[in-house]
């Protein structure tokens, strides 16, 4: 990126240099509220791409009007023409006359977003939903731009090759629970941690048994107590897969045995993780449940943004309740760690299964529980996955392997 120099604020000091942001899936849940925290932080960055899949382009040409991004991507290829036509239509509806504005540069097509991850920037954020963000995260890294990742299923699914293309600190964590581990482990050395505890809010279903969650529908998994978020992550979080990913997630991130990691469940979703010291002490981050927190540290770390999010009132009560995680009932964690402990290809299969059958689910092609069980008979059918060294082809052939397998199994085979 180029050094323009210090802007000069208007009493004369040296006033620091917006930094530069692109925003991968930016019409989504994260994107969204990433774009806030920019709005509400004038000055301190400076939104140079936007990418997105392509189903929201009304929404893309007006975060784009607002931005003015240097370049927009979509991963549809038929949406190009469609965001144009869009990009006139807000121009107009706001009332610019012709010449007023810019039209970013618009790419499209399967390697568009990837292309907008390299662009010229200092911090790419990687909103995309799912394993298709691995190409992002690996094109990010590989330009040597800092990489804000709320993409966990990229790391998860590329493990040793996502953690051998990065320099060390490039990698920023954005889930709310790895942002709090994050922050927690700032107060102590790597050789003074015991454990790291992962906190979840145990979904909409906490508390019931194995049996009461037979009949359950996509519309109650959606509901989640707590958090506002996109309908995979929503549903992940009902049948815990997404706290089994987040195991898996820690362990790359922060290179802690996958054996000293825990799982707390914890209603009140206020403390977003912990970790424990050899000495006995455990340090907590807490905050209301507010995406904006996290995202902003990862877009600007290792600094805080002022005002990115309510505070907790600690000028009134609260009764904050901590349960042991009933594996009974939700065997995804169990099933995570089995697929983190094997390693190699495994946990890409662990991830597009359940990708699969979250899908089948939402479609009405197989019951709730149907999503665990499914993906730990593809698990199964897998095996240990590839031996010796991990390659980006062993990746994709098991992701392709397993939505296949998973499809057929749910009757779209």
């Amino acid at each position: 990126m180029a050094d323009n120099g210090p802007v000069m604020s208007p009493s004369g000091a040296a006033a620091p240099t917006a930094r530069e942001l692109v925003v991968l899936g930016s019409t989504g849940s994260i994107g969204t509220q990433a774009l806030d925290v920019v709005r509400r932080a004038p000055g301190r960055f400076r939104v140079a791409g936007l990418a997105a899949g392509g189903e929201r382009v009304g929404l893309l040409a007006e975060q784009a009007l607002e931005f003015r991004p240097e370049v927009v991507a979509v991963a549809k290829a038929s949406a190009a023409q469609e965001l144009q036509l869009a990009f006139y239509a807000e121009a107009k509806r706001r009332g610019y006359a012709s010449g007023d504005y810019a039209i970013p540069k618009i790419v499209a097509g399967p390697e568009a977003v990837a292309e907008v991850a390299a662009w010229p920037c200092d911090v790419v954020l990687n909103g995309v939903t799912g394993a298709l963000g691995l190409a992002s995260t690996l094109a990010a890294l590989d330009a040597g731009r800092t990489l804000a990742l709320a993409n966990k299923e990229s790391l998860i699914i590329g493990g040793p090759l996502v953690k051998e293309r990065a320099r060390p600190g490039q990698i920023v964590p954005v889930d709310s629970e790895h942002s709090a581990l994050a922050q927690c482990l700032r107060g102590g050395g790597a050789d003074e941690v015991r454990r790291l505890v992962l906190t979840a809010s145990g979904g909409p279903f906490r508390g019931r048994p194995r049996a009461e969650l037979a009949d359950v529908t996509p519309e109650q998994a959606m509901k989640h107590p707590t958090w506002d978020m996109g309908p995979v992550i929503t549903i992940n979080s009902a049948t815990l897969v997404n706290k089994g990913l987040e195991v898996i997630e820690a362990h790359l991130l922060f290179d802690v045995p996958m054996d000293r990691i825990d799982v707390v469940v914890h209603p009140q979703s206020m403390i977003h993780s912990m970790v424990e010291f050899t000495d006995g002490s455990t340090l907590a981050q807490a905050s209301p449940p507010d995406m904006r927190l996290p995202i902003a540290l990862g877009i600007d770390w290792p600094d805080r943004v002022p005002g990115a999010a309510a505070a907790v009132d600690w000028t009134r009560a609260h009764t904050w309740e901590f349960f042991p995680l009933d594996d009974e009932a939700f065997p995804a964690v169990a099933l995570a760690r089995r697929a983190g402990e094997l390693g190699g290809t495994v946990p890409a299969v662990y991830n597009a299964a359940n990708e699969e059958c979250v899908e089948a689910f939402r479609a009405g092609r197989l019951p709730f529980l149907g999503i665990v069980d499914t993906i730990t008979r593809v698990m199964e059918e897998h095996g240990s996955g590839a031996s010796g060294e991990l390659t980006l082809d062993d990746v994709l052939a098991a992701d392709g392997w397993a939505r296949a397998r998973t499809r057929e199994a749910t009757g779209l085979g």
